[in-house]
């Protein structure tokens, strides 16, 4: 299938991005063994990693305005256009050498999110979604449609999550639950959501570059995503739940 432009933009980035964050990776088995650790290594990962994509997107759409993790806003001269990117979503992984990490690039129009890209550059998975278009996977150059998954019962269920689970301790909710787990990337649990390997993702405490690609692609693969009361104030509570339509009513259930 062919991309669309704007796709052909973030993909690109994301790629670049991606391959500055392979080599870092690479040196992180040597830093794991110093007293002083690879701490401030990983934030110039980071950073470089931002950087690249920052320069990608605004020499293929100048104007544009950001909403990036580590550089905060910036203002375009194009109001109507936005990217939200997190350049390391699983810092804390990538500091420890588990190879579970991912770019996040979002793009906004007029304040409705259009589309999205999370790539891990290590196992060079590649999630993507554009409004109404579907939701879409590659790798080593193979492409799948997205779908999630179809599970109905709860009690069944695979349920991802972190930080709700360590500051909220709700115990009805786990009980309820087949089974959760803790992958320490925000975008990846939502890109697992949206392919059907996990059956819901929980979260709070979470901000809009972790989180704004994995709602187009989840909406896209024909899940349902709300913040955890069930309304759309995602960005402004930091929330989310994400599931088919059947698991994500229940997983609200037992949240409140």
């Amino acid at each position: 299938m062919a991309h669309s432009p704007a796709m052909n933009v973030m993909m690109a980035a994301a790629n670049k991005a991606g391959r500055a964050l392979r080599r870092d990776f690479g040196e992180i088995e040597k830093l794991q063994v110093s007293k002083k650790g690879p701490g401030d290594f990983v934030t110039n990962a980071d950073l470089k990693a931002e950087t690249i994509i920052h320069e990608e997107l605004e020499k293929a759409r100048p104007g544009y305005g950001f909403l990036m993790e580590e550089s905060g806003a910036i203002e375009g001269s194009d109001k109507s256009h936005r990217w939200i990117v997190d350049p390391l979503d699983g810092t804390t992984n990538f500091m420890h050498g588990m190879a579970h990490f991912a770019i996040s690039i979002a793009l906004e129009r007029d304040g409705t999110l259009v589309a999205g890209v999370i790539y891990n550059p290590i196992t060079d998975e590649l999630f993507y979604a554009e409004r109404g278009n579907g939701a879409f996977y590659e790798q080593y150059h193979g492409q799948s449609r997205l779908r999630v998954a179809a599970r109905i019962d709860l009690s069944q269920s695979l349920v991802s999550s972190g930080m709700f689970l360590h500051d909220t301790r709700p115990e009805n909710f786990t009980k309820h639950v087949g089974a959760i787990r803790t992958f320490g990337s925000a975008a990846l649990d939502l890109a697992y959501v949206a392919a059907g390997r996990v059956d819901g993702y929980v979260e709070i405490d979470l901000a809009a570059w972790d989180i704004a690609a994995g709602l187009v692609i989840v909406r896209e693969a024909g899940g349902i995503v709300t913040d955890i009361k069930g309304g759309d104030k995602l960005f402004e509570t930091g929330s989310i739940v994400a599931a088919n339509e059947t698991i994500h009513a229940a997983l609200l259930k037992q949240i409140a």
